[in-house]
């Protein structure tokens, strides 16, 4: 089951592509990602990349990839397509491909992501992935595609995104908690509905307001056929330990 997130970011399709595109922007806002990299490259040749996540404060996962993409198309909308793959241990991901598609409409630009990913540890693996790793990576992507928007459209910064959904989610827990304690556990039940269903701030980042389902049938680009199986993909000897 491919994962899917479209969001309608309102600003130029040439900001929109310089702030994805660009290593350094994108792991700002990229709540998946906590360092990108690109790796040289031959003249010609699609773009490799290597990518890590802190999972824990002494520990982080790292992965590398390729990547390609198509600026200027007939239609007026970009592409861009990669393969990517994971040789650490402890990633449940192994490797897997994806793209963004960038369509300019009269409101904005439909920004959309399809990707998915095959995990490793067989069937336990599968199972992790299943119910609790892809929920977890679509509700992530969905996150950072609203913290992209904000940032963009509203000038409210990838960090201060961070600092005000963590406060505002502490502060929908300290409600649950004092109805807990003043009305007992059906008002602290009553309180968990309504944190839950009440909408997040303007100004906060929230995975909701995108779309996590395609409105038409999704093809992966043709791009991605152009791109090297992610086997033949290797973390530089200098970067693996």
């Amino acid at each position: 089951m491919s994962l899917y997130i479209e969001a309608l970011i309102r600003v130029d399709v040439d900001v929109l592509w310089e702030h994805t595109q660009e290593p350094a922007r994108h792991q700002r806002w990229d709540l998946r990602f906590t360092e990108i990299d690109h790796l040289p490259a031959a003249a010609g040749e699609p773009q490799r990349f290597r990518y890590a996540t802190r999972v824990l404060p002494f520990l982080t996962v790292s992965g590398v990839g390729v990547s390609a993409g198509e600026k200027r198309r007939p239609d007026g909308t970009r592409t861009s397509a990669l393969r990517f793959a994971s040789a650490h241990p402890l990633s449940l991901l192994a490797e897997g491909s994806g793209y963004w598609r960038y369509v300019p409409t009269g409101d904005g630009v439909r920004f959309l992501t399809g990707y998915d990913y095959r995990p490793r540890w067989g069937r336990a693996g599968a199972l992790a992935d299943r119910f609790l790793f892809r929920p977890l990576m679509g509700w992530a992507t969905a996150w950072s595609f609203d913290r992209l928007r904000l940032w963009l459209e509203r000038g409210v910064t990838p960090e201060r995104g961070l600092v005000r959904a963590v406060a505002e989610a502490g502060a929908r827990a300290l409600c649950v908690a004092a109805a807990v304690a003043v009305g007992g556990p059906v008002a602290g039940l009553a309180a968990e509905v309504a944190a839950v269903l009440v909408p997040p701030l303007p100004g906060t980042p929230a995975a909701r307001r995108c779309l996590r389902a395609p409105r038409e049938r999704a093809r992966a680009p043709r791009l991605l056929d152009r791109l090297p199986a992610a086997a033949t993909l290797a973390e530089p000897k200098e970067q693996s330990a």
